[in-house]
């Protein structure tokens, strides 16, 4: 059987690398941000939320089916109002809206 040829037999000490030494920062980053301010430069900060979030409702009622739909942003918060003010689940409130509309549909 041959032995392996040892690649690392001729050298004796590994070389040394040593980092560059850091630049010294010429400008403050006060000087830089008032640059940044009277040219119109953007800053990269996260803008704040402008809409006003809601509560979270969260109600244990045994409802399981999803149901997904697309309305106005008037519509979502009527919907949200009246639950609100009857203090129901979303899904409560459907049932109760489904409830209405065939009332007065079987009374035409």
């Amino acid at each position: 059987m041959s032995t392996r040829v040892n690649s690392f037999a001729t050298l004796n000490d590994p070389p040394v690398f040593t980092p560059k030494p850091k630049a010294d920062r010429a400008v403050q980053k006060e000087t830089i941000a008032r640059i940044a301010d009277d040219n119109n430069f953007p800053s990269r900060q996260a803008p704040k939320p402008s809409a006003t979030r809601r509560k979270p409702r969260r109600y244990r009622t045994g409802r399981n089916a999803h149901l997904g739909i697309k309305a106005t942003a008037e519509t979502v918060e009527r919907f949200y109002k009246a639950a609100d003010e009857r203090n129901v689940p979303s899904g409560e409130l459907l049932r109760l809206a489904l409830d209405a509309l065939e009332r007065v549909r079987e009374s035409l």
